[in-house]
């Protein structure tokens, strides 16, 4: 029988025996009886570890048990007005409200909520007592910075909501929580900055929020997979991060940012290609060296992509583009290798494949040893044995590590995706084939969406203001105003004032 609408009985044991029945008696329930100075009894429910003992016996017990209860001089009082004048008067929690649905009783229950319960009441008390362990804000894993905030997110979603106030401390930045997952009541958190962000957005994203329909939300991953453009794009369409400040200067630009409880990795939206690019580091360091750096992921991300495909379409193919003493050079160490190049470079390829995700899923103690030790034994026995030559195991680590350039991982593993198919195209059709796949994947590009904002957006179309943050990293000076493709609301940040070294 679902619990859905049903209400509190005003029978005190006939509410404990639905609690426990519902939970099956399961041993970290904690139901403590208790009776007033003025005759009434009530029962104390709450869930051991989900609570904070410190405010269940100081901020609650004692309070309710305390001499305070002599005021209440009628002692005809019906159970609901005693109800009442406990939360008006008697407790000193920060926040208690009255319920008098099961569902309610449940989520706050098992959300680490004290519940009182009166015998002749209708109603109950949810007390807030929230007290579970959490991670401290640490360092970030997965985006780390020579120079800037060194604190990401953590699994607590109040914490990391927190966070964002601490660097936005402004009234319109607004929160609007949702409640998504049948079963896991995952709480979600909707932050954005009421006088920046498009209204169409933000209805864009609360209608997507919610259609979701699923019995639970574990991770940020749930909600990107459901709010996403398309699923059949090895591209993402859905940013994610687990620093502060990136959300804090996403929001700033306009953007809107979705936190889930229980993950340290919160989304931001629209997400555009360039973003994935740029790293919150760009805007600590001085604007020359941003660019470069810039750049250089650029560079990089070409590199990883186009590498193994290009060496495969010239030894295969175009022979005649290379100097004849490096021709001859390869050739040489080509001589004994049994297999075409195609076959040489995808043995190779598979293989650093699974290092890379056995050094990720190992301790990590042994992880990075065993990756590195791995690829340097695997790769000089492969030379020495004659299954690859010297060349493509040169060519197969400067992917590898152009690869790790790349600030965003989800984009690096797309990139890793797409070079596959580009080495088979290699193989078939020679630099006519790259081209072609290059040609089919700038086409998909430009088809894409991020919550009606192109994908390319700044470089296709092409928006001459929005060029000082894309591909290069103009001083803050120059940078007046906010990116066009997230809105045209408040477009400016800074207003032009007078040089402070003249």
């Amino acid at each position: 029988m679902s619990l859905s609408g049903k209400l509190l009985s005003k029978h005190l044991e006939e509410n404990v025996d639905e609690i426990k029945q519902r939970l099956g008696n399961s041993e970290d329930l904690i139901v403590k009886s208790m009776t007033g100075l003025q005759g009434w009894h009530g029962m104390l429910v709450y869930i051991d570890g989900l609570t904070d003992s410190t405010i269940i016996h100081h901020s609650i017990l004692d309070f309710l048990m305390s001499e305070n209860q002599a005021a209440v001089q009628d002692s005809a009082m019906s159970g609901s007005d005693t109800l009442h004048y406990i939360k008006e008067t008697v407790l000193a929690a920060g926040e208690v409200t009255v319920i008098n649905h099961y569902d309610k009783l449940f989520l706050n229950l098992l959300s680490g909520v004290a519940i009182l319960l009166l015998e002749d009441c209708e109603e109950c008390l949810a007390i807030a007592a929230e007290g579970w362990k959490d991670r401290n804000v640490s360092e970030p894993t997965s985006q780390g910075v020579v120079r800037g905030p060194m604190e990401a997110f953590t699994e607590n979603i109040r914490t990391n909501t927190a966070l964002i106030r601490r660097k936005i401390k402004d009234p319109q930045l607004w929160l609007v929580g949702r409640c998504i997952g049948s079963v896991t009541q995952t709480n979600v958190a909707v932050m954005y900055l009421n006088e920046i962000a498009e209204k169409s957005l933000v209805d864009e994203v609360f209608r997507r929020l919610d259609k979701i329909n699923i019995d639970g939300i574990l991770e940020s991953g749930y909600i990107e997979e459901f709010i996403q453009e398309s699923s059949y794009s090895p591209f993402p369409t859905v940013y994610n991060t687990e620093r502060p400040d990136t959300i804090a200067a996403g929001l700033l630009e306009g953007k809107v940012a979705i936190l889930v409880d229980g993950t340290p990795f919160a989304l931001l939206v629209p997400a555009l290609f360039v973003q994935f690019f740029q790293s919150a580091e760009d805007y600590y360091q001085r604007a020359d060296v941003s660019t470069l750096l810039r750049l250089l992921r650029y560079v990089s991300f070409l590199i990883t992509m186009l590498a193994p495909s290009v060496y495969i379409a010239i030894t295969t193919f175009h022979q005649e583009m290379l100097p004849t003493g490096l021709l001859i050079n390869l050739a040489a160490q080509r001589e004994g290798v049994p297999f075409p190049a195609f076959v040489e470079a995808l043995l190779m390829e598979v293989t650093f494949e699974i290092l890379r995700e056995a050094g990720v899923r190992m301790p990590k103690t042994v992880g990075q040893a065993v990756s590195i030790v791995g690829t340097l034994v695997i790769g000089q026995a492969a030379v020495d044995a004659g299954i690859v030559s010297a060349v493509m195991v040169i060519i197969v680590s400067i992917t590898a590590i152009s690869s790790f350039v790349i600030p965003a991982v989800n984009i690096s593993i797309s990139v890793r995706m797409i070079r596959f198919g580009l080495m088979g195209l290699a193989a078939s059709f020679g630099l006519f084939g790259i081209l072609m796949g290059v040609i089919l994947l700038v086409l998909h590009l430009n088809t894409l969406k991020s919550f009606g904002v192109p994908y390319m957006q700044s470089l296709a179309p092409f928006v001459w203001e929005d060029q000082k943050d894309t591909l290069f990293r103009f001083s803050w000076k120059n940078m007046r105003t906010r990116p066009l493709g997230t809105g045209l609301r408040n477009l400016v940040r800074q207003k032009k004032a007078p040089d402070p070294t003249k």
